[in-house]
């Protein structure tokens, strides 16, 4: 009892927690009571609970339990915050509750899961009951299903989502309890009760007899729809509603069944139930093989195939164009009727399945299908009826309009009568709304043709549409079509109209009004307004529900408005006699008046009139005769009245007649003729206005408008022409444009235009202005063809109304009634759209040829916009174009996808002209051509998704937004992980959004991934989602918005929710809908205000004029990033390298961070954000150590496998499980690569935060990564490595070393990756294998490697054979430990490999061990055959390297020699070629240093002026061996034939040709070595064949600078006489080689950086060499070098020229052993380079330049400089950097990106100094380089005088004699002419290069040389005496004579 005192004594909340039952006994007894008690919802008592209500169903104690339910339940029912409990709740009722024996507790149980849904939770109750039905307990599933049952059926099928109840329906059938098959039987019986035969299809699998009973069950369900029983908390009013229903069923009968009917049971579709099937990966490999064969069994065989796939009933969307285009094919030109009909199958299927999504395929299917028709054959017949109706539902009506009326005139009676029968089933699936009048028209008009046809069939099926039509839209719709046909026919019609049935039981249009006779039965049952119980008179009144705008229906009787009547009859008005005109006017005129008329006394005349004036004004209108009257003005002298007071009396006359009385067309047209030839006159043309527009009232201004220009265009007065004109431009602003038809006297106007009189153009411009205000720019499209400068008066005068808003009509409104007015509204309503209908279009079909297609199509970029420019084309010529345009949509989708960024811009711009060329008919594309558009907006460049953004508004003015915001495809693209899309996405449909009045409702499925936008990490993402939020709410409402956001997990739901609040404060009002008495003015004001809007054909600017703003916005944030993914790993590899004290990552973090923002994976759904916030690695005590243990103990398996088996990956997850977040560990091991890159891209960020607990886990990162190895997905590979690459780095930096348990875990799986066919991953490896010796000993690293040789890949082999080279080269001997002799054999055994690239490799490691031991090597590497023996014997003595005693010494790391050039490369783009320098990067270093060494005559340094002024013909003659001549180098006698290389050869065959013979160039033996150059130079020669030398330009370098160093070698060591001539011949033979190379401009561009470099090294150091100059054949030698580098500055890509020449000039000053001379050369190098700036910087990558410029000046700060005897380097490079800031401008500062720490850059600095000093113009650059090309020359005081002048002579206008002084003196200094006056003809010593030199001559050009060498050492030796300063005193000199000198100068120069 002590006990129980003690727990009674608690409060209730600490009992139900208490471990003695009795306690939570109490508890829940008093916790029941207490919820009982509690009546405030939102009682804070609630809070205490929330986190027991799942120990209440919990309970272990049974009896505690049932009162723990008890209490949970009324818990449930009566807490707000009760919602937030259903996931554990429900689920332990489910776990814990339903296994229980007691029925009281599972039926608590099941009244706890239903009271959740009451309160709103049946997602998440529904969610775990189908987890339960997989429990293996049989209890818990039986128990989930009769609680899905049980809210099925009392909560209906709108509550509880039926489609994945439905899909577990089979499941449970097949269970082996049968308690749980009979609950599942009855679950589908109330699943059927409330869809009925929705559930057939996705049961039809299931078992025969279990159908069958399924049957017989569903047949005794009553017929009457199930009617919900209980209610959510929101439908409480619902509840209300039904409860009185019910009483009144009870009271009177069932009134207003039906409407609640379809209120409680919603039509649910079966195919929504249904599972997508994806099948295009289960057609036959061989099926478009076989679907083209020209035998039909194997086309049979094909289609059969895809038939079988088809019969799926829903299909998996996915890319059907090529299965499209076969299907296609083969109805529209496949002879055998049998395949047409399988085919025809396969499309019904297609469409069928995939309905919307097969939309985008209907225009190619369409045509085909219509044409096809013409078979005679029923069952072709019947199935393309079935396939073209199927597509239709995959469509719009819209869409087809043009290819259905294309074959309306088909000679085929088959075709037109199938064709109309197609338009008659498609018509019934059509409302009012989607057969607007635009569109019945043009297939009411087609129809009409062929009801007279002389076919009966075809006549029958034309009035089966045209009834079909009535019975959708209404006779008065249709009536006015059938004005002109007779009564039998329109009878015909009618009778087909009342037979029609709508698809879906649809209202027709007119059934609103009240029925003069009762409705066809078939009809009732679609009534859902139950029985007509109002009386006929309302009816009449009722606005018929189908008019637009609102407008009134007419009477019953009055089915053609009261204006149509009229006009009918005035047409038909006959036209009167004089006679019995006379005698009608002598009735209501005074008989005075009739006989003074003809009065030759013009005042009786006078008189006559104005009694004739005064009695028309009291005449009574009805009895007034119109035509009477008006003839009777004409009696003599009638109209050609000389007095004018006469004349304006008749005038008035016809003006009052016209809008007093019932004025006829008829009368009209007798009196327009004379009142248009007195418009013009003086005095008399105010009248005729006024009467013209008496008239346009009474006839209406459309005709009346008309009649005038055409009359006055008929006369030669241009006066009249310009007045009826300019009356016409004011009656257009009185009467509104309303019914306007601009076509007909649109040719006037622009014979108006073509006037020679002033008048008439400026009255047709005025009139264009007018017309301007209601038509907007489509106007303009008429005249795009007049002249420039008439066009810009039209575009001036167009100017002026935008903006301006039209007035309201005030004439023609006054005698129409109501229904008329309505009508002139709708009519002008609708004219905007019309308006471009007028345009003439051209169907361009034809020009879409197969060759245009196959272009677009080609892998070739260069055939690609080859096929873009042809298209353009087509389309500029065409201006306006028909929708139907061949296969163009499908490449052109293909195109936006593009990896060649220029074609995609091009392809969008094409969109673009085809959108404004094509006007509203492009909707038909949006689904296949649009939908792309939205897609190029994730691109990372800022003016493709400018581009991509203009082109998708230039659409969707087009098109409207309503076609992009119906269906799935906007979610989908939102859905997408992209930050640059969803941005563009989002801001885009902020802009749009507020403009629409309404939206269509898919707009609700962008809803959550609008939210997860919210949470996204990239911050420009969330800030355009937050702006869009208001936007969506507009259209949606909050509670819409609220409901979608409760859907989220807690964490999310708050800040969802939040944002929701704060954004409902700013929700934009909705657009007002337009009144109805200002109809007009408001439809009149939609085209002017987006006059501006939509761009004339002529201009191609971007319709967005919102784009640069958001590009500029963006561009700070995106465009460095776009950079950084492709070298972030490099640029953190390196910025880690230059720290030596940094922390642990380094600044990669930021770039990692930048990095992987961009590649955003989307959230898991049941992850918070601040899930992810906490640390990723949990740091465990001695946990590795536990590890290591445990797998010597055998405990777990020893991570060592050939390939990873299950059980490591299980072993790995649970060892990472302890110390890895649990979120990490779900990317870390899920099936999507997506969630490995993220997972990388997080433990990259967290490297430096969490440095301790990386390495506390490292064993178990590196085990994982290993597995990535043997991922095939190379994204998530390359992402691996480059944090392996950050991973070592900072592991060096905290001076930490592997374990041997990591090391044997991790090295042998990357060394597996050295041999992958990928460049770009063996580079990474590489470095990844040379970070390794920072943190693991090198000779630990060598067994690995020698492991690696032994592998069966020979990349593999060559790989890891290079890098043991490496090691010894770098380590010495000390590598091989007490295993040099084994090892050293088992790598010279590659010396006899058949691959060339492992038996170098073998070879060179080999010599690298020969460079340390000596002689020594032969005895380690034991026997050797002779072959290989030899070669090694030669590679040996090709080392140039002396062998040394003693190991070299490896104390130094290797990686300090390699920072410097790391750094100077820093986020340069990785070259795969730079790999076959390593070969020999070690035992090249000594033989650079002798070569430079050597000291070189001044005489022979690099001659930049003979660089730049030696023509480009002139090339001496080199030696070249040609293959046939017999000669002691024949190659006949060779052993081996080098392959030949042909157009004929396979791809494969030539790369591997052409390496071979690259792979000879290098050779020892000169034959050979010359072999293989002859065949080059042999390829170099022919362009078309140049094609084979790309991507093998660097390996050829490569390989010529080997054979160079050799050539070097040789001379050294042999020099007999006949060695040195075949030295020679190599030696020519190789510059001849490199000369071609250069030649070939596209060529030469491949070279990359670090090649270029070694070649300009190479080139110069064999300038310098002293050998050379010899003998005359080695001055020669030289001269070419000369030309090579003249060319090679001019062809190669500037950028890495640039680049690699800053690299040699940092090299060159890095190093103590570079000789003055070299570094001197080299700098004129750099002259030369920025002599040829100006016209090479529109193709410079600036930020990459001045990155090395950066890098350069970092390294050589200007006061280490100052030390050296002299700073030239320094200056060169400043003046590289003035020049460039002189050719590009303030806007260099932009390229400063790559640069860290700009603002501490000395390049920002020299920039800003530039740029506050003004700029010399480019003109002068020239001059400013050859001054400091000569500036080492000059006395000090000289290079004073011929510096730069200051700014104020810059300018190009300044003439002065001293600005020609000091360009003659430059140039007189330049060619060595002296400073002295002689005259310029005096000096015989100028080097005169002939115009046209003989380039087989060598004599000439060596004369030339001499002359020009002589000349400069006579100038040296006058520049020992300083030079004298200019003159001062004496005449000013003479500007024409400074002119004079310089032409002739120049003249000599030429």
């Amino acid at each position: 009892m002590g006990d129980d005192s003690e727990w009674m004594k608690l409060p209730t909340d600490q009992k139900c927690e208490h471990k003695v039952w009795k306690a939570r006994l109490s508890g829940y007894t008093e916790a029941l009571q207490q919820f009982q008690r509690i009546t405030d919802e939102k009682s804070p008592e609630w809070g205490k609970y929330q986190g027991l209500v799942k120990k209440f169903v919990t309970d272990s104690n049974a009896v505690a339990q049932l009162k723990g339910l008890e209490a949970a339940l009324a818990y449930i029912g009566s807490a707000h915050v009760a919602s937030r409990t259903v996931g554990e709740v429900v689920s332990g009722v489910v776990c814990k509750v339903f296994n229980q024996p007691k029925a009281r507790a599972k039926e608590l149980g099941s009244d706890i899961c239903l009271m959740y849904v009451e309160i709103e939770k049946a997602e998440a109750v529904q969610e775990e009951l189908l987890k339960g039905l997989d429990n293996k307990n049989p209890k818990i599933a039986l128990a989930c299903v009769e609680v899905l049952r049980r809210a099925v059926s009392e909560f209906g099928s709108k509550i509880i989502s039926l489609k994945p109840v439905v899909k577990v329906l089979p499941k449970l059938f097949e269970s082996r309890e049968k308690a749980i098959r009979d609950e599942a039987k009855m679950l589908a019986v109330e699943v059927y009760r409330w869809i009925r035969d929705a559930l057939r299809p996705p049961l039809q699998n299931i078992n025969s007899v279990l159908l069958k009973e399924l049957e017989e069950e569903w047949a005794k369900l009553p017929s009457s729809a199930p009617r919900q029983t209980r209610f959510l908390r929101s439908q409480q009013d619902l509840r209300v509603k039904f409860e009185q229903q019910q009483q009144n069923e009870g009271e009177g009968g069932d009134d207003g069944d039906g409407e609640d009917s379809e209120e409680a049971a919603p039509a649910v579709d079966a195919y929504e139930l249904l599972e997508a099937v994806e099948i295009l990966s289960k057609l036959p490999k061989d099926f478009y093989e076989k679907i083209e064969a020209k035998k039909w069994q194997e086309r049979k065989e094909a289609l059969e195939a895809l038939e079988a796939l088809t019969k799926n009933l829903k299909l998996e969307s996915g890319e059907y164009g090529d299965v499209v285009k076969a299907l296609n094919k083969v109805i529209g030109k496949d002879t055998n009727v049998m395949l047409v009909t399988i085919a025809a199958k396969c499309v019904a299927g297609l469409a069928t399945g995939l309905r919307k999504k097969f939309g985008t395929y209907a225009g190619h299917l369409v045509p085909t299908i219509l044409e096809k028709f013409k078979e005679k054959k029923a069952q072709v017949v019947q199935a393309l009826q079935e396939a073209i109706d199927a597509v239709f539902l995959s469509t719009t009506l819209q869409n087809v309009s043009e290819d259905v009326l294309a074959v309306m005139d088909n000679k085929n009676p088959s075709v037109k009568q199938q064709a109309s029968l197609f338009l008659s089933r498609s018509f019934r699936h059509c409302t009012p709304t989607t057969l607007p009048k635009s569109l019945l028209k043009p297939f009411c008009v087609a129809l009409l043709k062929l009801v007279n046809d002389s076919a009966p069939e075809v006549r029958d099926a034309a009035f089966e549409a045209l009834g079909t039509a009535m019975k959708v839209v209404g006779e008065r719709a249709v009536n006015p079509f059938l004005a002109d046909l007779d009564k039998l026919k329109v009878d015909k019609i009618k009778e087909c109209s009342g037979k029609v049935e709508l698809a879906g039981g649809k209202k027709p249009a007119g059934q609103v009004k009240a029925p003069s006779k009762p409705e066809p039965p078939a009809e009732a049952p679609a009534k859902t307004s139950g029985p007509p119980k109002k009386t006929p008179a309302p009816a009449v009144a009722k606005p018929s529900a189908p008019t637009k705008k609102g407008k009134p229906a007419a009477p019953k009787g009055t089915a053609p408005t009261k204006a149509k009547k009229t006009e009918s009859k005035e047409l038909n008005e006959a036209e009167l006699s004089p006679e019995v005109c006379e005698e009608k006017a002598a009735v209501v005129l005074p008989a005075s008046c009739m006989q003074m008329l003809d009065s030759a006394n013009w005042k009786e005349r006078l008189a006559a009139m104005e009694e004739f004036h005064k009695a028309v004004e009291q005449m009574d209108s009805k009895e007034m005769p119109c035509q009477a009257l008006v003839r009777m003005l004409a009696k003599k002298p009638g109209w050609k009245e000389t007095n004018f007071q006469v004349m304006q009396l008749k005038l008035q006359v016809v003006s009052a007649v016209a809008q007093r009385g019932s004025f006829s067309r008829t009368s009209a047209l007798a009196v327009l003729e004379a009142v248009l030839e007195k418009v013009g006159d003086v005095k008399c043309g105010v009248r005729a206005k006024e009467a013209l527009t008496g008239i346009a009232e009474a006839c209406s201004l459309p005709w009346t408008a008309e009649q005038v220009v055409s009359l006055a265009f008929a006369q030669k007065n241009p006066k009249n022409q310009a007045e009826a004109l300019s009356w016409l431009s004011n009656a257009i602003k009185e009467f509104g444009f309303a019914g306007i038809n601009v076509k007909a006297f649109i040719n006037n106007v622009k014979a108006a235009l073509a006037a020679t009189n002033p008048a008439v153009r400026t009255a047709a411009i005025s009139l264009l202005a007018a017309m301007y205000l209601y038509m907007g720019a489509p106007l303009r499209m008429f005249f795009e063809d007049e002249k420039a400068a008439l066009l810009s008066q039209i575009d001036a005068e167009f100017e002026k109304m935008k903006g301006q808003t039209p007035p309201a009509p005030i004439r023609g409104c006054s005698k129409a009634s109501g229904g008329e007015e309505a009508d002139a509204q709708e009519e002008e309503a609708e004219g905007g759209e019309d308006v471009v209908d007028l345009l003439p279009r051209t169907d361009i079909s034809d020009k879409i040829t197969s060759e245009m297609v196959s272009k677009i199509g080609d892998k070739n970029w260069k055939m690609r916009k080859e096929g873009l420019d042809e298209v353009a084309a087509a389309l500029s010529e065409a201006k306006f174009i028909k929708p139907s345009i061949g296969e163009l949509p499908v490449v052109l989708k293909a195109r936006l996808a593009d990896s060649n960024k220029i074609l995609v811009q091009q392809t969008l711009s094409i969109l673009q002209q085809m959108a404004t060329g094509m006007g509203p008919a492009i909707k038909q594309h949006v689904k296949g051509l649009g939908f792309p558009i939205l897609t190029v907006l994730a691109d990372s460049k800022n003016t493709v998704r400018a581009a991509a953004l203009a082109t998708l508004n230039a659409w969707v003015e087009q098109t409207g937004m309503k076609e992009w915001l119906d269906g799935e495809e906007l979610s989908e693209e939102l859905k997408k992980e992209n930050p640059f899309l969803r941005q563009e996405l989002l801001g885009w449909l902020a802009v749009k959004l507020p403009t629409l009045r309404s939206v269509p409702s898919d707009l609700l499925l962008c809803l959550p991934h609008l939210y997860s936008c919210l949470e996204d990490r990239n911050a420009d993402v969330r800030k355009k989602a937050q702006d869009a939020l208001p936007m969506f709410m507009m259209h949606l409402g909050c509670d819409k918005m609220n409901k979608a956001a409760a859907k989220l997990k807690p964490a999310s739901k708050d800040q969802v929710v939040g944002l929701l609040e704060k954004a409902r404060a700013s929700v934009p009002a909705k657009p007002a809908a337009p009144a109805k008495a200002a109809a007009a003015t408001s439809n009149a004001v939609k085209p002017a205000t987006a006059a501006t809007a939509l761009p004339a054909p002529a201009k191609a600017a971007p319709v967005n004029e919102q784009v640069p703003a958001e590009a500029k916005k963006t561009k700070p944030a995106s465009a460095p990033k776009a950079k950084e993914l492709d070298t972030s790993a490099n640029t953190s590899l390196n910025s880690s390298l230059e720290k030596e004290n940094g922390s642990f990552g380094g600044k990669s973090k930021s770039r990692s961070k930048t990095k992987t923002s961009k590649a955003v994976v989307k959230k898991p759904p049941g992850k918070a954000e601040e899930d992810r916030s906490g640390p990723i690695f949990t740091l465990v005590p001695n946990g590795k150590e536990q590890r290591v243990k445990e797998e010597k103990s055998l405990k777990v398996l020893k991570w060592n496998f050939i390939t990873p088996r299950e059980e490591f990956v299980d072993q790995l997850k649970a060892q990472m499980a302890q110390c890895v977040a649990k979120w990490l560990m779900e990317d870390l091991f899920h099936s999507d690569f997506q969630r490995h890159i993220k997972a990388i891209s997080t433990m990259m960020e967290h490297i430096e935060a969490e440095a301790e607990a990386t390495v506390s886990c490292l064993d178990l990162i590196l085990k994982w990564f290993t597995l990535r190895f043997f991922d095939t997905n190379t994204s998530v590979l390359m992402k691996a490595l480059e944090y392996l690459k950050l991973l070592f780095v900072a592991l060096s930096n905290q001076d930490y070393h592997l374990t041997e348990h990591e090391a044997t875990s991790f090295i042998p799986y990357l060394i597996l990756k050295v041999g992958e066919p990928k460049d770009v991953v063996r580079k990474d490896v590489r470095s990844i294998i040379s970070l390794l010796r920072r943190v693991y000993p090198a000779s630990r690293v060598f067994p690995f490697l020698m492991d690696g040789t032994k592998s069966k890949n020979s990349k593999q082999r060559a790989e890891c054979l290079e890098e043991l080279g490496c090691l010894v080269g770098l380590c010495g001997m000390s590598v091989f430990q007490q295993t040099a002799t084994k090892a050293l054999r088992e790598i010279a055994v590659h010396i006899g490999d058949r691959d060339t690239a492992v038996r170098n490799a073998a070879l060179n490691t080999v010599v690298a061990a020969y460079n340390v031991c000596g002689e020594q090597v032969y005895k380690l590497i034991g026997q050797l055959s002779d072959k290989d023996m030899s070669m090694l014997e030669e590679r040996i003595k090709r080392s140039a390297k002396k062998p040394s005693a003693a190991a070299a010494p490896a104390s130094k790391p290797p990686e300090e020699k390699v920072a410097v050039s790391a750094n100077a490369s820093a986020l340069r783009k990785p070259s795969s070629d730079q790999a076959p320098l390593k070969l020999s990067e070690i035992r090249s270093q000594n033989a650079v240093e002798q070569q430079q060494s050597s000291a070189v005559p001044r005489e022979f340094q690099l001659d930049p002026n003979f660089i730049v002024d030696l023509p480009e013909t002139i090339m001496p003659d080199l030696l070249v061996v040609e293959a046939a001549d017999p000669s002691p180098l024949d190659v006949l006698e060779f052993k081996f034939r080098l392959p030949s290389i042909s157009g004929g050869s396979s791809h494969e065959e030539s790369v591997s040709n052409i390496n071979l013979i690259i792979s000879q160039v290098a050779s020892s033996d000169a034959k050979t070595s010359i072999q293989g150059l002859t065949k080059i130079v042999q390829i170099l020669h022919q362009e078309s064949q140049w094609k084979l030398m790309c991507g093998h330009v660097d390996e050829f370098i490569v390989a010529t600078l080997m054979q160079l160093r050799l050539l070097a070698s040789r001379r050294m060591v042999d020099e007999r006489t006949d060695r040195q001539q075949q030295v020679e011949k190599l030696y020519s033979s190789v510059i001849d080689s490199l000369n071609s190379l250069v030649l070939a401009g596209k060529l030469a561009q491949e070279t990359s950086p670090g090649v270029l470099k070694d070649l300009v090294h190479a080139l110069l150091t064999l300038i310098l060499d002293p050998r050379h100059q010899q003998s005359s054949g080695q001055s020669q030698l030289i001269r070419s070098v000369h030309v090579v580098l003249s060319a090679l500055f001019k062809t190669a890509d500037p950028t890495n020229t640039l680049s690699a020449l800053l690299m040699l000039l940092q090299e060159a000053y890095n190093s103590t052993a570079c000789s003055p001379e070299f570094s001197e050369m080299v700098m004129k190098c750099h002259w030369r380079m920025i002599k040829l700036l100006p016209e090479k910087v529109e193709a410079l990558y600036l930020d990459r330049i001045l990155l090395d410029i950066h890098n350069f000046m970092k390294l050589f700060p200007k006061e280490m400089l100052k030390q050296k005897p002299n700073d030239m380097a320094h200056r060169t490079v400043r003046t590289l950097l003035h020049t460039l800031y002189r050719l590009v401008g303030p806007k260099i500062m932009d390229h400063l990106s790559l640069i860290e720490n700009r603002s501490e850059s000395d390049v920002e600095a020299h920039l800003k100094r530039a740029m506050k000093h003004s700029v010399p113009p480019p003109s002068q650059m020239s001059k400013d380089f050859e001054n400091v090309s000569i500036a080492k020359t000059q006395h000090p005081t000289e290079s004073v005088q011929s510096s730069v002048k200051p700014a104020a002579s810059s300018s190009r206008e300044s003439v002065n004699p001293a600005h020609y002084q000091e360009r003659l003196k430059a140039l007189r200094q330049l060619y060595g002419l002296g400073n002295n006056s002689k005259s310029v003809s005096e000096k015989s010593t100028l080097p005169a290069v002939s115009a046209k030199p003989a380039v087989s001559s060598m004599d000439v050009l060596q004369s030339q040389l001499t002359k020009l060498r002589e000349s400069r050492e006579q100038q040296d030796t006058q520049n020992v005496c300083p030079r004298s300063p200019a003159r001062t005193a004496g005449p000013p000199p003479d500007l024409n004579d400074f002119k004079a000198r310089l032409e002739k100068i120049k003249a000599n120069l030429r």
